[in-house]
Formats: C-alpha cells, structure tokens, sequence
C-alpha cells in the first residue's frame, strides 16, 4: 500500500532564506561585471546616491550607485545615454530583486577613445611637444586677441565680457569654428594656422565649453596639436571645465581651467597695472634716495678738507688784499705829504724876497693845522680797515668745519651717512659714524635723551 506523502521531504526556504541563498549565489558568481545598456528612469536622491535602469531591445535592469562611488563617476548617468557600468550583482533583500551596484560608468566608446588619447599623447610628449622649455610667456600687456571658437553659446559671450570688464579699448577678432563633431579639429587647426600668418594676433586663445569626452574630442586631435605647437603667436588653450584636459592643454604655451579664466590670465586689469607703476615708482623714488644719501655722505667725507682748504684760501685771499689797501693808502698819503711839501717849498720861495713875515706867519699857522687834521684822520682810518680785517679773519676762521672740529666738536652720521640732529632719528642699537677733528668713531647708541631729560632711547636689556 501506497504511504499518502513521501518519507523524505523537499527543504522548505522562508523568503529570507531563499532571498539570502540567491544573494550569496549572485555576488559570488558576479563579484566584477560590465554590463552595457540605455540609461533610463535616471534620478539623483538628496542622499546622493544615483538610481536608473540599464535596458536594451529585450531586458533592462535595475542600477544603484552609491554616494562615495556617484563623487568619482566619469560620466553622470542621464536618459538616453549609452553606457557601460562596472559593478557587482547581488539582491535588494527588502523587494527581493536583484540589481547592479554601480562603481564606474562611461560612456559607450570612451574605453576606446581613451586609449587613443594615450597613445597619441605619449607620441607627441617623446616628440617634446609638451616640454616647458618650448613654452612661450605671454605678453603683459596685448592689444590685439584672436580667438578661435564657436561663434554661438555662452564661451564667446563670456570671454568678451571678460576682456572689456578688465581693459577697455583691446582689439579682439574671432574666427568662428565648429567645436565638436565631423570636421571641427581641421576647422580649428584653420584658425590656428590663420592667426600664426596674418601678423596681427598678440596672443590666441583656443577653446569651447565643457561635455564629455566625445565632444572635446576635437581638442584631442592631432592636427590641432600640430598647430598650436606651429603657431608663432603664444596660445592659450580653454577647453572644458577646470577638471578636463585634452592634448591641445599640454601643447599650449598656457592651460586655462575655463575660457572664462582664459581671458583673465591673458587681459591684467587696469586697475592692477596702475597699481604696479605706482609701486614701481615708489620703488625707484626709496632708491634714488637711498642713492643720493650715499652720494651725500661720500660729499660730505672727501668735502670737510676741500672745504677747510677753501676757507684757509679765501682768508689768505682776504689778507692779500688788506695788505693791497694798506699799501695804496700809504702811498697815498705820501703822495699828499709830497704835494704838500712842494706847496710849502714854493711859497716860501716866493716868500724869500718879501718882508712878508706877518702873511708868512699865518701861512705857516694854516699848513701846521691843515697837517693836524690830516694825519690824526688818516691814522684813524687805517685803524679802523685794519680792525675791519681783523674781524672778518676772524668770522672766516669760525665759520670753518676745521676749525669748530679743532675745538672739540664732533660729526655724527647715521648708517645711511645722514647727519643726526636729534635723539629722534636713532634708536637703541643702531651703529653711529663719529667724525673728529683727526680720524673718525665707530659706536652704537646705548641710551639717549631728548631737551626735556626723558628718555628718547632705552638700551634693551635683558
């Protein structure tokens, strides 16, 4: 007889036994995939995380990517897109499906451009495209920009706005090109190649706005390497958003994160180069004067013995000529007193014959006062010329540096060979020239007083 069940039962799984089983089965199975597909249903949560569906003519399936994998993603996931994700195959326990854990996502193709990027890249770095030595500055100051971009879109826009905020009255020129897809990298090369003949350009920028690795790919060309590298005006390259680069950012004499920045590395503002000539100027004024109290100071040091020199010189000068007025004034009186004797000579001839005693007496009274008068006057003036050239001798001989540096008297310089007159212009530490009458001091102020007894100076101890 027949038993109504079978002696041994098939296992019985709970759902989250059977859930748990499938998971395991999964993720040991496909711990690394690459699965490619349509994106769809694409949205990113508040929490950071990205949520879609990988699909194709038959089948889709469900794709996370978590917040610290979704911060490095090369490509964002968007509808519509083709792409290919890496990742992991386990189960959603809560909903009992089974999904892809995203870690990677690129574009479909992007493997294979990439590997094309780095092949020409390392062809063109052996070549020395990319070495610094090649590179060119940028003139400081052009007037004249071409640029080579697309004549549509907010990069144009941008970049004038830019370059008319910063320096009105620059001559700019455009010469439109396609930036993407069939045919852009020879339209750009044309630019590049425009530019470098016709000697107008100061300097070039080239660039387009930001996208992915398919749109710049115009950049990465090898033609648009060629002519930058030919160009005889710097360029400057502004491709894409500051985390992109392409081949033509290494050729480039200068690489601008946006064609924003472009146009603010090669413009400087106004303001700023106004500001640069005033510093320049202050600069040059510090050092004309710090070159002229070094002019002075080594005046000063070979002119205090021309100068004594001088004085001594001036006042023998001054005696010679004293000595000049005194002898034309004794001839002069003795010239007077000869005249004066040939009168009187004459008149007593006349006299001899004549009994004429009483004139004679008068005459002889007037001669002897006349000569009473003119001899006390000129002593008197002879004293006073002579005391005159005393008194300038002697002002002369004051006024000399020698002299005052004979009495005692010292010069005291600063560092700069400046002359100190006050406690004000020093200060503690600070190294003196002292000059004397014969040689000159070292010295360094300790302490100093200002005309009220307070301390101007303290020596810092401790």
């Amino acid at each position: 007889m027949n038993e109504p069940f079978p002696s041994s039962r098939p296992r019985v799984y709970s759902v989250t036994s059977l859930t748990e089983a499938l998971k395991s089965l999964l993720a040991g199975n496909f711990p690394d995939v690459r699965v490619q597909g349509e994106v769809s249903n694409a949205l990113n949560a508040r929490s950071g995380h990205w949520y879609f569906t990988l699909k194709d003519e038959r089948a889709e399936i469900s794709c996370v990517c978590f917040r610290q994998d979704a911060a490095y993603l090369r490509a964002k996931p968007k509808d519509g897109l083709a792409v290919v994700a890496r990742g992991r195959i386990s189960v959603y326990e809560k909903k009992g499906a089974y999904q892809l854990y995203v870690n990677a996502l690129e574009l479909l193709g992007t493997g294979a451009l990439q590997e094309q990027f780095e092949r020409l890249k390392a062809r063109l770095s052996e070549e020395g495209l990319f070495d610094e030595e090649r590179k060119r500055p940028l003139p400081p100051l052009p007037r004249r920009i071409g640029i080579v971009t697309s004549q549509s879109g907010a990069v144009i826009a941008d970049m004038l706005k830019v370059l008319e905020r910063r320096h009105r009255g620059l001559h700019i020129r455009l010469f439109p090109v396609a930036v993407q897809g069939h045919g852009a990298a020879q339209q750009i090369a044309e630019g590049l190649r425009y530019f470098s003949e016709q000697p107008w350009a100061d300097v070039v920028i080239v660039g387009r706005g930001g996208g992915s690795l398919e749109d710049l790919w115009a950049f990465n060309e090898e033609v648009v390497a060629r002519a930058i590298a030919a160009s005889a005006v710097p360029v400057v390259s502004a491709v894409g958003h500051q985390t992109d680069y392409t081949i033509a950012d290494f050729v480039a004499d200068l690489r601008a994160p946006t064609p924003s920045a472009a146009a603010e590395l090669v413009v400087p503002e106004a303001e700023a180069i106004l500001q640069k000539l005033v510093d320049s100027e202050g600069r040059l004024a510090r050092a004309m004067q710090a070159e002229l109290a070094k002019l002075k100071a080594r005046v000063l040091e070979s002119g205090l013995h021309r100068a004594a020199r001088n004085v001594e010189h001036r006042v023998g000068q001054a005696g010679q000529r004293l000595d000049e007025a005194l002898q034309r004034l004794h001839e002069a009186e003795r010239g007077r007193l000869s005249v004066g004797r040939s009168r009187l000579e004459k008149i007593e001839r006349r006299l001899a014959g004549m009994d004429l005693r009483v004139s004679l007496a008068r005459q002889s009274q007037k001669l002897g006062e006349l000569s009473q008068r003119l001899f006390p006057a000129m002593r008197r003036a002879l004293e006073r010329r002579s005391h005159s050239l005393e008194s300038l001798q002697v002002r002369l001989q004051g006024l000399s540096p020698v002299a005052i540096l004979e009495r005692g008297y010292a010069i005291v310089q600063d560092a700069d060979g400046a002359a100190v007159r006050g406690t004000g212009q020093v200060e503690v530490g600070d190294p003196l020239l002292v000059r004397l009458h014969r040689g000159r001091l070292e010295v360094r102020v300790e302490d100093a007083e200002d005309d009220t007894g307070g301390s101007a100076a303290s020596r810092n101890e401790g």
